[in-house]
């Protein structure tokens, strides 16, 4: 009840009363509320009269009851009998007055002059009122016009003990405030009358909604006509409609759903189970009570789709609606369509499950694929070798190789993947591969040219059960590929002609993206055929490393990752690692720029700082020249400088990763090296940082892809690092290149990775001689008497003719052309290395002296006798150095 009067009180206004009174609805409703109305007008009409009558009748017997109670009360009489009766009376009136709430108490003599009265001058003057019933010994009540107004009053008399009337006692009220009593409550009648029409109304309304939804809103003629169109409606229309209620029972069938079932006459009103002719899926159905859409049910040699629906959603009659249509003559039709359009989807699955990727083998797979089961029990697909290495068939001959099968079952009596086939002219694939047309063998126990290839094996897909065969060229843009072949066994019917339109249509959206990745394996094999030979394809030797590295090619393409090793001068050796942003032959070209770019800056022995900037200046020239959409953006870089007498290794990076350590203890560290800005980007200086490294130490130089991954991020990758080289201090380094990968790759990776890890060596201090020289030429001699003797401590006497000489130049020109400190220095590595130091910044330049000239042949004749000879400068001047063959290098030479 209080859900549906807050349902009522969350109703529009306009709901309530915009009912239109031509409805039904609207003239119940508005009867509904002039009856109510009327009753609570006349309802509070007689609370009225019934409420007045009632306080008239409560304001005489008050009146009535004080006057007789006063008349009575002790001391009345004995007042009276005094000789000034008002003495004693008027205050005895006043307080019972006040006491009993009446307006006035008087008390009168035997012929009506007042003792007593509230208005003090009317004492002593006649009552108005009639006091002769009271004097014959009884009580009355009057309305009389009295000095207060209106009144009503009760005459009263007083008796002696004897029964003598020796007084009279009137009490009364002013009828003004007996009517107010009444008025006061006129507001708490109405305010009920009130509450009982908005409770009546309220109810009224609710079943003048209900009313209202039931009829639709409707008049009476309106909905006489609807009954009318109803009935004129259901049985016209050419679609049958039944209406069962919740028992099963059969409310209603218009003619139309009579004559599809063929019910009797007096069909309505029995149960679905008793009506004769139905089918038993039909009853069954309709007895339900089921939700039905577009199901269908035979009804004798009909074939009728079925929707049943429930009536008891709007708070209807529980039950059904069922609606039957005639759908024999369609069915062929919808047969025909349902099949057109499982064929376009079997297209439109081939193009989004076809070329995912660019492998030619995925992607004949993905054709063997999406054609079974839907198109064909069977798919084989042949391509040639040619078009497995990238390149185009030039043969007309019918060999291929298989490279996909894929059926219902794995036991198929065909040529097993992989295996290279050849056609005879005769067999439909050698056919189909020369003239670049599809054929159709709708029964092969007809056809007996596909026997001749291999008679045991056609006997056996005989007898597996396979009956019909569509080959079908692959080819695209003019480039024949190979073929597929579509089988379909007994549980199917034979290919026909449309079959095998659908099959070329098929096939040809294959060949597309066959053919895509053909051309991607010839690009992406020229790529990393390209980018391999820029590579180092073996290390150079030297001593002061020993060095292990790896470089794999990104899944997806080749790109710009490369590193190198280069022998300085010195003794010392270069590492570099670095990575171009693109991928491609673009990127695979620029890589080897930089890499050459790279060799000539180390041959300059430039330090690592400033080979950068001469790169950066390279690659922001390259960026400047390209104007294709392969532009290089730029590109990362890490150099370092390992001295092995010294043990200190110099580096600098431009935006590439800070390198590990390892340390002999096993513990792995990065370094904090100053990151630096990519190349290319131009106008930013690089820093470098000096390191001491113990030897033994494993010094691991990356490019971004190893640690670098859509799954995870770069710290973990870091730490995948660490893990990985950590706790091995004697691993070699090919050993560790292995088992970072290993740890950090265990499958393709997606971007280019170059790993480079170089464990560092010592030179022993006796293959080293330093001597300092005075700046004097007389010091030349001596210089070269303690060269011989070292010479001889280490067994190399066969060059001690050839070391003086270059010795006696070097030192002769930084005695004369440049200025102390001179430093001389021999060491003992691969080669024997001559270095003379100066403090002088100005370098000797070879020349050729002419027969007439004094001087100038110094050099000519240390460039004969060196192996190699050039000139490197430090912080304080310059260094001279040539590198001498040892005998044994001399015999292997």
């Amino acid at each position: 009840m209080v859900d549906r009067f807050a349902r009522f009180r969350r109703m529009p206004l306009r709901s309530l009363v915009g009912k239109s009174p031509r409805s039904v609805a609207g003239q119940v409703f508005l009867l509904q509320v002039a009856l109510i109305l009327l009753l609570v007008a006349c309802a509070v009409f007689l609370l009225l009269l019934q409420s007045r009558r009632e306080t008239s009748t409560e304001a005489r017997n008050r009146v009535v009851a004080v006057a007789q109670t006063f008349a009575h009360s002790p001391g009345v009489v004995a007042a009276l009998r005094t000789t000034n009766p008002t003495a004693v009376l008027q205050p005895a009136t006043e307080a019972g007055r006040k006491t009993a709430g009446v307006d006035f108490i008087v008390v009168t003599d035997t012929h009506g002059i007042r003792y007593t009265h509230p208005v003090r001058h009317l004492i002593g003057k006649p009552l108005i009122g009639d006091i002769r019933p009271a004097l014959q010994g009884k009580a009355h009540t009057e309305n009389v016009n009295g000095p207060l107004g209106r009144e009503v009053q009760a005459v009263v008399p007083v008796k002696t003990a004897d029964g003598k009337v020796i007084g009279v006692v009137v009490a009364g009220m002013k009828v003004q405030n007996v009517t107010g009593q009444v008025n006061r409550q006129i507001p708490i009648i109405l305010g009920a009358g009130a509450g009982a029409l908005a409770l009546a109304t309220a109810g009224t309304a609710l079943v003048g909604r209900r009313l209202q939804r039931q009829t639709h809103s409707l008049a009476p003629d309106e909905m006489s006509r609807m009954y009318e169109h109803h009935d004129a409606v259901l049985h016209s229309v050419r679609e049958g409609v039944l209406i069962v209620d919740g028992d099963g029972r059969l409310l209603l069938a218009n003619d139309e759903a009579r004559r599809l079932l063929e019910l009797p006459r007096d069909a309505e009103g029995r149960r679905v189970s008793e009506l004769p002719g139905l089918e038993p899926d039909m009853a069954a159905l309709l007895e339900s009570g089921r939700e039905a859409s577009d199901e269908v049910h035979f009804a004798g040699d009909r074939l009728l789709v079925v929707n049943q629906r429930l009536t008891d959603r709007g708070g209807g009659p529980k039950g059904t609606v069922v609606t039957l249509r005639d759908s024999t003559e369609l069915q062929t039709v919808s047969g025909r369509a349902q099949v057109v359009g499982e064929r376009l989807k079997l297209l439109y699955d081939a193009g989004v499950g076809i070329g995912t990727s660019l492998d030619v083998a995925r992607t004949a797979e993905e054709l063997a694929r999406v054609a079974v089961p839907r198109f064909a029990d069977f798919v084989s697909v042949d391509l040639a070798d040619a078009v497995l290495r990238g390149e185009e068939p030039t043969t007309r001959a019918a060999t291929l190789r298989r490279i996909a099968v894929c059926g219902i079952r794995d036991d198929y009596p065909f040529y097993e993947k992989g295996r290279l086939i050849t056609f005879p002219s005769y067999t439909p694939q050698a056919r189909g591969y020369a003239t670049a047309s599809s054929e159709l063998l709708a029964d092969l126990s007809t056809t007996s040219v596909w026997h001749v290839q291999d008679g045991e094996r056609a006997k056996e897909i005989l007898e597996y059960g396979i009956h019909s065969l569509i080959v079908a060229p692959i080819r695209a843009r003019g480039v024949l590929l190979g073929m597929a072949s579509f089988w379909r066994c007994n549980q199917h019917e034979p290919f026909d002609e449309e079959e095998l339109a659908l099959a070329e249509e098929l096939v040809a959206r294959a060949a597309v993206t066959i053919d895509n990745a053909r051309r991607y394996t010839r690009e992406h094999a020229l790529a990393v055929t390209l980018q391999r030979s820029l590579l180092p394809r073996a290390l150079p030797e030297q001593n002061a490393l020993d060095v292990g590295y790896r470089y794999l090619p990104a899944q997806s393409g080749v790109s710009g990752d490369w590193f190198d090793v280069t022998p300085l001068s010195g003794a010392r050796v270069a590492l570099a690692v670095g990575d171009v942003v693109g991928h491609g032959l673009h990127a695979a070209a620029t890589m080897g720029r930089l890499r050459t770019a790279v060799h000539n800056f180390s041959a300059l022995d430039l330090p690592p700082d400033e080979l950068l900037s001469h790169l950066d200046d390279l690659v922001g020239r390259i960026d400047r020249d390209e104007t294709s959409a392969e532009t290089v953006v730029g590109a990362t870089c890490l150099y370092a400088v390992y001295d092995p007498v010294t043990r200190r290794c110099v580096m600098a990076r431009a935006g590439h990763p800070e390198p590990a350590l390892v340390h002999p203890d096993g513990q792995v560290t990065f370094p904090d090296l100053p990151a630096g800005p990519p190349l290319g980007v131009g106008g930013l200086p690089f820093e470098t940082a000096e390191l001491e490294l113990a030897e033994g130490t494993q010094l691991v130089l990356y490019t971004d892809g190893l640690i670098e991954d859509r799954r995870r991020d770069l710290d973990v990758g870091m730490d995948m690092l660490r893990q990985a080289l950590a706790g091995h201090p004697d691993r070699s380094p090919e050993e560790s290149c292995q088992a970072v990968l290993d740890e950090l790759l265990p499958s393709r990776p997606t971007d280019d990775v170059a790993l480079v890890i170089a464990r560092t060596r010592a030179l022993p201090p006796d293959r080293i001689a330093n001597w300092d020289v005075a700046h004097d030429p007389a010091a030349v001699a001596g210089m070269r008497e303690a060269v011989t003797g070292r010479l001889e401590e280490w067994g190399l006497d066969e060059l001690g003719f050839g070391v003086e000489l270059v010795l006696s130049e070097l030192v002769t020109n930084a005695i004369r052309y440049g200025s102390e400190p001179i430093h001389v220095r021999l060491i003992h590595d691969l080669t024997l290395i001559c270095e003379v130091a100066d403090g002088s910044s100005t370098s000797p330049h070879l020349r050729y002296a002419a027969t007439t000239d004094e001087g100038g042949r110094g050099l000519f004749l240390v460039s004969q006798l060196a192996k190699s000879w050039g000139t490197r400068y430090v912080a304080q001047g310059k260094v001279i150095w040539a590198e001498l063959a040892l005998p044994a290098r001399l015999e292997e030479i």
